[in-house]
């Protein structure tokens, strides 16, 4: 990490960290509130200093593609919207996840449905840890709660795409994207030659060498008993990732009575109504999943005979709050409070939330 501090926003600390780890290439189009990572890019201009190509597609669909083309060649390839225009990149991502192709996705979220509002929100949920495009296959995704995050968060996205062979998502929300904090971006790294992809990537099509069959990447199958076969190999897959990979962070849990649930933006204001809390007594945690998938089930679910009760804080109608049923199981109540459209919810009012619905 670089002892260099820097002022800029989550959206500008993405364009920087991802020059900086070496991605290959990024293809985008411009969307509120994410504009500012291709700006950011092409105001870098990094095509000069590192080769990185940084292209504006002409629309959504064929920015996924371009990233489709590069993944298959073992490159680092990456692109980032707002939430309609991820909708439109659904089908691409599904045929990476069936072709099995890493690649780093940035999704930053306003409210829907459809043009919805430029304002932030957390509405995408669903569509990220469920499965947007059709199949069963899932998505890597990371929820950052601070700039810091943003940054850091392309090396680990990429780091575990490439681990898995397998799309990772970066999803954050037009509060983080906006917002300006002071961060430290990673050190340079050089970008990998075609040799090394070759030796880190043997399922590249670089180009056929002499001592293989060619690599063909796809994800159709017409025998169905082979693709119920690569269905259960990508399933196998799946569960080693929920072994080994999930993160969270914990917030005064040890002694909680109650537990608050949240990421992203969210997770920021449940940390001041936690304070507030407990200036009042009422003695409450705050558990916030890092990994939106990989979920951190079982943590949630040994919660389940520590606490009276959960409230999770969504930017949405209620969405992570089904998952954190599930985790603990009818043992106690979990309940939800969002805000809908764009409006950000004041720590009082989670906190307001918190007596009305959980505390007894």
């Amino acid at each position: 990490m670089s002892e260099e501090i820097s002022l800029m926003k989550g959206n500008e600390a993405i364009a920087h960290a991802a020059i900086r780890y070496g991605v290959d290439g990024y293809f985008g189009y411009p969307i509120t509130p994410q504009s500012e990572i291709i700006e950011t890019l092409m105001e870098a201009a990094p095509w000069k200093t590192t080769g990185m190509v940084v292209l504006q597609a002409e629309s959504e669909v064929a920015a996924i593609n371009m990233v489709y083309g590069g993944a298959a060649c073992g490159k680092y390839a990456m692109t980032s919207s707002s939430s309609p225009g991820i909708s439109l990149k659904q089908e691409g991502i599904s045929y990476m996840a069936g072709g099995e192709l890493p690649c780093l996705i940035v999704n930053v979220q306003r409210g829907g449905p459809g043009l919805g509002t430029i304002q932030p929100s957390q509405a995408d949920y669903f569509q990220t840890v469920k499965g947007g495009g059709h199949g069963d296959y899932r998505l890597i995704t990371l929820a950052p709660n601070s700039v810091q995050e943003m940054a850091d968060f392309v090396a680990l996205g990429f780091d575990l795409a490439f681990k898995y062979r397998n799309p990772a998502m970066i999803l954050t929300d037009g509060v983080i994207g906006q917002m300006m904090e002071k961060v430290r971006l990673p050190e340079y790294r050089r970008r990998r030659t075609d040799e090394e992809v070759r030796q880190q990537c043997p399922w590249a099509t670089l180009g056929k060498t002499p001592d293989r069959e060619p690599n063909i990447i796809t994800s159709l199958e017409l025998d169905s008993a082979l693709m119920e076969k690569n269905n259960e190999r990508f399933q196998a897959k799946y569960r080693v990732v929920e072994e080994n990979e999930v993160l969270y962070e914990e917030v005064k849990c040890d002694d909680a009575d109650y537990l608050l649930v949240a990421f992203g933006s969210a997770a920021r204001i449940c940390l001041k109504t936690l304070q507030m809390a407990r200036e009042e007594g009422i003695r409450v945690g705050l558990l916030r999943p890092i990994t939106l998938w990989p979920f951190p089930t079982r943590i949630l679910h040994s919660y389940a005979d520590k606490v009276k009760g959960m409230l999770t804080v969504e930017l949405n109608a209620g969405q992570m709050v089904e998952d954190v049923r599930l985790a603990v199981e009818g043992k106690i109540p979990v309940e939800h409070y969002g805000r809908l459209g764009g409006i950000v919810p004041t720590p009082d009012n989670v906190l307001e939330a918190l007596k009305e619905k959980v505390v007894k």
